[in-house]
């Protein structure tokens, strides 16, 4: 079978959507299918220096397109690039659609869906769409209540003109997929849930060998520093803390990276520390941490699950996460009792949380850890669900 990738991003881009199509494509290679990739030059995060060796591609072929990229935060930028890449990606689609038997698409809402939909249905070519984040929601939520309205007026209803063109949808999460099936008017029979993962073997074998050698209790977060992380908001509620013998460290790279420097500017008693954050060392650099930090603004946790959850859970280490109880990522940790869930942008309630973390005993931390393990291995490898994509994709 020729299988069309269409990705968003891709090594060497160090990003769990890369990660991701990286691994379905070397998959759908072994299992004996002709796989080519599509994606554009490659900018994520921003600021990232890709001056490096790229991975070795030997059992498919990469094409890289020649669109327009805009990895910084702004609605208009990211609009053009996503109209540019679909534009560029359906040509190629056209041109081959001979020698496409199915198109699998982890690509920008809305243009870059629409345009590869509308080509693939044209040509008769299944379409198998993997969705990350709720569009127009995730963001309409962000925005005023008159632009949130007229957001969600324009592109609401293209989101669901392209999920009725697929063949197959997949959501990475079951409230994803209710939601979707009920707000799109979409049979729940064509959505199929995959959650996104971890290589687990990586993290295992780290958290055997590697053990925390700093003497200061360290709350981390790794990650990217985008405006829908509210990476501010753990700077803010750490100053607020005035916790003795802990540190902050705030690894990655994003474009709210310089917002954030700034704002811990105004703690200078707090020991706040900023650092890279490479995607082949994640799981060294997540050992440093006695608790792992995961907040979102709020709203986003509604709609989109964050990918460094898979990581957060398989190094081992306690969870706060800032986010709805509701939401995807709260019932997660909830169920697998390996942290504490509270309100999102609540400055008060993080600092309160981070206290009792720092008070409690090492054997609590641990429970915590290796239930968080215990679940990612369950509900969050690469094994369990790497396999449920490539059946998919392949029937």
């Amino acid at each position: 079978m020729n299988v069309l990738v269409v990705s968003i991003v891709f090594p060497p881009e160090p990003v769990v959507s890369s990660k991701l199509s990286f691994d379905i494509s070397e998959g759908l290679a072994e299992a004996g299918h002709n796989v080519t990739v599509v994606c554009p030059k490659p900018t994520r995060p921003f600021g990232y220096n890709f001056n490096k060796e790229e991975t070795n591609l030997q059992n498919f072929k990469k094409v890289v397109l020649d669109s327009y990229t805009y990895p910084e935060s702004d609605i208009l930028g990211r609009m053009r690039e996503s109209f540019s890449f679909g534009l560029h990606s359906s040509r190629y689609l056209i041109k081959n659609h001979k020698n496409i038997d199915v198109v699998y698409a982890n690509t920008w809402p809305v243009f870059a869906q629409l345009f590869i939909a509308i080509a693939a249905k044209r040509h008769k070519v299944p379409f198998v769409l993997h969705i990350q984040d709720i569009y127009p929601e995730s963001l309409a939520g962000k925005q005023k209540r008159i632009i949130r309205n007229i957001i969600l007026s324009v592109f609401l209803p293209i989101d669901r003109f392209i999920l009725r063109k697929c063949t197959k949808i997949i959501a990475i999460s079951s409230n994803m997929k209710d939601y979707l099936s009920e707000t799109r008017n979409i049979d729940p029979d064509k959505i199929f849930v995959v959650r996104n993962w971890q290589n687990d073997s990586d993290f295992m074998n780290v958290s055997k060998s590697v053990s925390v050698t700093n003497s200061l209790f360290t709350f981390m977060f790794l990650g990217s520093i985008s405006p829908s992380a509210g990476v501010e908001t753990l700077i803010h509620a750490f100053g607020k803390a005035g916790l003795t013998n802990c540190r902050l460290i705030i690894a990655g790279e994003g474009s709210k990276k310089s917002d954030c420097v700034k704002a811990s500017k105004n703690y200078p008693a707090a020991n706040i520390d900023f650092i890279d954050a490479p995607s082949d060392k994640v799981h060294v650099i997540q050992q440093d941490a006695a608790v792992l930090l995961l907040p979102l603004k709020k709203g986003i946790s509604l709609t989109a699950t964050p990918s460094k959850l898979a990581a957060y859970l398989f190094s081992g280490k306690p969870v706060i996460a800032c986010v709805e109880t509701e939401s995807d990522t709260g019932v997660c940790i909830s169920e697998a009792g390996c942290g504490i869930v509270i309100e999102p942008e609540n400055e008060e309630k993080l600092a309160e949380a981070m206290g009792i973390m720092f008070k409690s005993d090492s054997w609590v931390l641990d429970r915590f850890g290796r239930n968080g393990i215990k679940f990612a291995v369950a509900h969050l490898s690469r094994k369990v669900n790497l396999s449920k994509i490539i059946s998919i994709i392949a029937r």
